[in-house]
């Protein structure tokens, strides 16, 4: 296995367990990390090729009847980075083995039914990894913070999201939930960038101005959420991500470890090879 300057292991350090605060997580912090940048991003591509070879194992080993598959949820206040993840850590293995799906306002069609009515839709199929860029969580977050529904239905749907999740879990999916935590400083800096440079106003949104003013509510949201979401089967994983290059070394670490779990196999073929090769050479 290639050389790694992970001190200690990143999924102990940034997983939610009884008592995580997420007040107590730097969002500046490189956890269980010796490096800098530079070695950052050389640890990003030191580990592309290996994802690749087990995404591909897994995508395999679904054509043989294989039924697991990985699901990566990514939550997060506005420029915290979650289209770089897509990029640089999912954007390295086959596309043909990944499904992503941004989930944006709900149109009127998934209003007439239940909030999760939508995700289902997007879940993977086996053998490809899943993104989701937002997800069922906008339901207990923004609907938390903007009363979009009313307090017991929200308290309600903590229950429902961990019942969902374990039945996704038991049909063989592997969650990796991932909560990408930016300073209000930092997004500030990005969102100030975004105006300055005539190519990324596009990316501007001005109703993100508005969420900022909501900021200390928004984390009361995901703390409680984190709080009653975070399971043995559906673990989250709270990434500091002021420093983009960490949030992806950290992302593409988190896919790994559960990659390597799942030690997908090539099939074994269903004919004879040594067969097939002398049809082949007398062809």
């Amino acid at each position: 296995m290639a050389k790694t300057r992970w001190e200690t292991e990143p999924e102990k350090l940034l997983r939610v367990d009884e008592g995580f605060a997420l007040s107590d997580v730097d969002p500046d912090s490189t956890p269980g990390f010796d490096g800098d940048e530079e070695k950052g991003e050389k640890e990003l591509k030191r580990h592309v090729d290996e994802l690749a070879d087990l995404q591909e194992r897994l995508f395999a080993e679904s054509r043989a009847g294989g039924n697991r598959r990985i699901l990566l949820i990514l939550q997060a206040m506005d420029t915290a980075g979650k289209g770089g993840i897509v990029r640089h850590v999912v954007g390295g293995v086959d596309p043909q083995g990944v499904k992503l799906h941004a989930f944006k306002s709900p149109s009127d069609e998934e209003k007439a039914h239940d909030f999760l009515w939508r995700i289902r839709r997007q879940l993977p199929e086996p053998g490809l990894i899943g993104v989701f860029d937002r997800s069922h969580y906008e339901d207990v977050l923004i609907h938390r913070v903007r009363g979009f529904s009313a307090p017991d239905v929200i308290e309600e749907r903590y229950d429902i999201i961990r019942d969902f999740e374990q039945e996704l879990v038991d049909d063989g999916t592997t969650i990796v939930k991932v909560m990408l935590h930016i300073s209000s400083d930092e997004q500030k800096a990005r969102l100030q960038e975004r105006l300055d440079r005539p190519d990324k106003n596009w990316k501007f949104n001005p109703g993100d101005v508005d969420e900022r003013m909501l900021w200390s509510q928004y984390m009361d949201a995901y703390q409680i959420a984190l709080e009653r979401t975070s399971t043995e089967g559906a673990p989250w994983y709270v990434v500091p991500a002021d420093n983009k290059w960490y949030a992806r070394i950290a992302v593409q670490r988190l896919l790994l470890n559960e990659l390597r779990g799942l030690d997908p196999q090539w099939p074994a073929a269903e004919f004879d090879v040594e067969e097939q090769k002398k049809r082949l050479a007398g062809s």
